[in-house]
Order: structure tokens, then sequence, then C-alpha cells
């Protein structure tokens, strides 16, 4: 056990806990390390639905977040994170080093210690009830996956997606867990009344790439059901694994596949390895596919991104591929379909000479 986990209160053990309740009035002493002054711990859970998994149940004091404009990811933009940490445990997610503001690791601590805010729905409503100016639209999975296999026993997302709608303020939802099924019903009524964006991670078919996610058969009908529910969804095909899932014959074999269950648009990306992440991801690399490190070492030498070639390489094959099997390629507007591009604000013009 490691000096962080050492500070950890000690978790309920509650086999037979009703979670749809949501306490709120049993705070308990004690915070997470990182939390204090930040949220009031209301008590710390393992189920055995959840093996290994402890869920760290807060009062959160606020549900919208602004990006600031000077961010590189969603600048400018308003999200909402229901949860921190993710039992998708992907060795790649750009989220993990969130966890180090709370005093845990970006590994195991992600993916087994989890924040729910349980209050987040009230606490949104509060905040559109007394907003001066309301945002213009929210971007939910920017972070974590609010539908997670958590969401479907805390069901923290349909008195967001209720408090949203009624508020008419448009919202995009990006997300890889097949609990958005639960909702579509809800979401289909939303859309009725403002803008409201599906997209759905699906980046491999072979399913031994994302053991902790629900397998891509699963977001295939999960992808089929969106489609049928009337809406337009958009698939992010992220990441695309140097040299292990970005073969043309992969990459076609992918997109026919997203076609064939009703994506309208794809997003391509390849796999973004930000500081902390790339070094897990090297060790799980050095595990799985040894002879590969080196390749990777030299293709992210530079940064967390590959470099413009390869970038390039990608681009051109994952574009015939969504040619040949009849879909549209993707452009700016549809990366901000999901508040991708942000909201920067425009340089400042040139000062004009003058002779006075």
């Amino acid at each position: 056990m490691d000096r962080d986990q050492r500070r950890l209160p000690q978790p309920v053990t509650d086999g037979d806990l009703r979670w749809a309740g949501q306490r709120v009035d049993a705070i308990a002493p004690g915070t997470l390390p990182g939390l204090a002054g930040l949220n009031n711990l209301v008590r710390s859970v393992r189920t055995p639905e959840f093996e290994g998994v402890t869920f760290h149940e807060v009062l959160t004091k606020s549900a919208l977040n602004h990006v600031p404009a000077t961010a590189s990811m969603l600048p400018g933009e308003w999200t909402i994170n229901p949860y921190r940490g993710c039992t998708h445990a992907c060795t790649y997610c750009f989220a993990r080093p969130s966890h180090e503001h709370l005093g845990l690791n970006l590994g195991a601590d992600f993916e087994r210690q989890l924040v729910v805010k349980i209050n987040v729905g009230e606490v949104l409503r509060r905040e559109l009830a007394t907003k001066r100016v309301l945002p213009e639209r929210v971007a939910f999975g920017t972070s974590t996956d609010p539908y997670q296999r958590a969401e479907g026993r805390y069901a923290l997302m349909p008195s967001l997606i209720d408090a949203l709608a009624g508020a008419r303020i448009p919202f995009s939802i990006l997300t890889k867990g097949a609990v958005v099924r639960r909702d579509l019903d809800r979401l289909a009524a939303a859309a009725e009344r403002l803008n409201v964006e599906l997209g759905l991670s699906i980046p491999f078919l072979d399913e031994t790439l994302e053991p902790g996610a629900p397998p891509t058969v699963a977001r295939l009908a999960t992808l089929r059901a969106m489609r049928d529910a009337g809406f337009a969804p958009t698939v992010f095909l992220a990441p695309i694994l140097p040299h292990l899932t970005d073969g043309d014959d992969q990459l076609d074999a992918m997109v026919g596949a997203l076609a064939e269950a009703g994506a309208a648009h794809v997003l391509p990306t390849p796999l973004y390895l930000i500081r902390g992440v790339k070094e897990l991801f090297l060790s799980w690399l050095a595990r799985t596919h040894p002879d590969l490190v080196g390749t990777y070492e030299e293709l992210y030498a530079r940064g967390s991104r590959t470099p413009p070639a390869y970038r390039e390489l990608v681009r051109a094959r994952v574009e015939r591929a969504l040619r040949r099997h009849g879909l549209p390629v993707p452009d700016e507007s549809t990366e901000d379909k999901f508040a991708l591009l942000g909201k920067r604000a425009a340089p400042p013009p040139p000062a004009q000479s003058t002779l006075f």
C-alpha cells in the first residue's frame, strides 16, 4: 500500500446499498487528500458489484466548470463532470493526471478511487436559476465518462439532462458507455427543444485493447440505438494506435463497421500521450508489444503528439475509408459539435499607423 492509499478514509462495505437514495444527510469526518475545503465527503463505499473500486461520495459546490480561454483544450467552454476517475481504465486516457490534484496517483487510483458528486443535479438547477448569464452550451465527457458503469447505479445524468433541457441550454455528450441507452428517450425529448449532440468513442474492433470498457459489439449496438432514437451520432475513432490499429485494412474495417451501425460522422485522432500517461502507456506497451517500444519513443520524442507527417498519413487513410463507405470527411463544424475548438478570443486588430 503506497503513501497516498494510507491517507484515504476507511470505506463502508455495504452489500445492500441504496444507491438511488443518494444520502446527503450524514457527512462523515475526513476528506480525500486534496479535497479539503473543496468538497464534503459524505461517505466512502465499496460494493461487491465493483470489486476493488471505492466510491467517494461528495457534496460538490458547483456543477458547471468554465474552462479558461487560455486552456489548450476546450478554451472558453462550459463543462460538467459528475465523476472523477473512471473504471474504463484506458491506459492512454488523457484525464488521468487530474487525479493527482486529489493527492492520488494517475495509475490504479484513477481506476479504483472514484469521486461521485451525488448532489450535482441539485447544484446545477440552483446555478442555472441564479446565473445572470447562462452558458451558450455545455459539454459532457470532456474529462471522465459520464456514462461509465457507476452511472448505472448513481443515475446522476437524468437530473442534469432535465436541468439543461428546462433552461434550453444545448449540450453534447461523449461517452463509450452503453449506459447511455437508458436515457435515449429522455435525450430525444430534450432534442425536441434544443440541440443535443451525441458522440460515442469506438476506436478498435480488437476488444482486448480496452478491457475495462463495454465491448465493441455493445458500443456498436448503442450506436444503432442512438440512430434509431433519431440522432445523427458522431463516432470518435480515437485513439488510433501507431502500428497497432492504423493500417489501411484495419481502418477500412473499422469505418465500415461504424457506417453499417449508423454513424453520421467519424472523427479520427491518433494517440495523444500527455505527461505521466506516456510513461504508463509505454509500460503497458513493454509488456504487450515490446518490439514497438523504440518506435513509440521515437514517435513521441518531442511531445504528446505524433509528428505532422504521421498525422497526415493517418488522415489520408481514414478519409479514403470514409469515402469508400459513404461517410463525410470531417471538418471544423464536426469538431465544433462537441466544443473541441473552444472559444478562444480573437486576437486584437493590429495597431494602425498614424501621423499624429
